[in-house]
């Protein structure tokens, strides 16, 4: 006989809400962390999350701390001037990767887009990560292979605006 408890997930993902503050900057720090990229202060991530943007989703797992984040923006005008969805982030903490988060994650993110009438969700993902690239792949995402990605760093940014008039 089943136990039908045991057959659902040990977490939940619903959309950020007041007091995942906390799980949240300790999520980022280890997002960070293996990145291997500078984290600013937990005041200032803090100070980021109660102000976050107009347009920005911010989709978290909790078993029942925060153990995943998923990053959306909305963006326009896409192929067709649809709306769409960019993951700027999908991170799911060491200790709880292969477990099914990050696949929730994504089907959380696609419930978004359809609900809000968003066609499409783009990303992008480091080309280097085999297991990574397989797991999206897995999930039926498509590879834009026609598309670069691109950036205007800070000193880029100042420069920019430097030769304005």
């Amino acid at each position: 006989m089943t136990n039908p408890a045991a057959d659902r997930p040990s977490f939940h993902v619903s959309p950020f809400a007041p007091g995942d503050e906390p799980g949240l900057v300790a999520l980022f720090r280890e997002m960070q962390a293996h990145y291997r990229a500078p984290c600013p202060p937990d005041g200032e991530i803090l100070a980021d999350l109660r102000a976050l943007p107009a347009g920005v989703t911010l989709l978290v797992a909790r078993a029942p701390d925060v153990i995943g984040v998923a990053a959306l923006a909305a963006v326009w005008p896409g192929p067709g001037l649809r709306r769409g969805l960019f993951l700027k982030e999908l991170f799911v903490t060491a200790s709880r990767r292969g477990q099914g988060i990050g696949a929730a994650l994504m089907r959380a993110a696609a419930r978004l887009a359809i609900e809000g009438g968003w066609g499409r969700i783009d990303w992008t993902a480091n080309r280097d990560d085999a297991p990574l690239l397989a797991f999206y792949r897995d999930l039926g995402a498509a590879e834009q292979r026609e598309k670069l990605f691109f950036r205007l760093g800070k000193d880029v940014l100042h420069a920019l605006t430097a030769e304005l008039p």
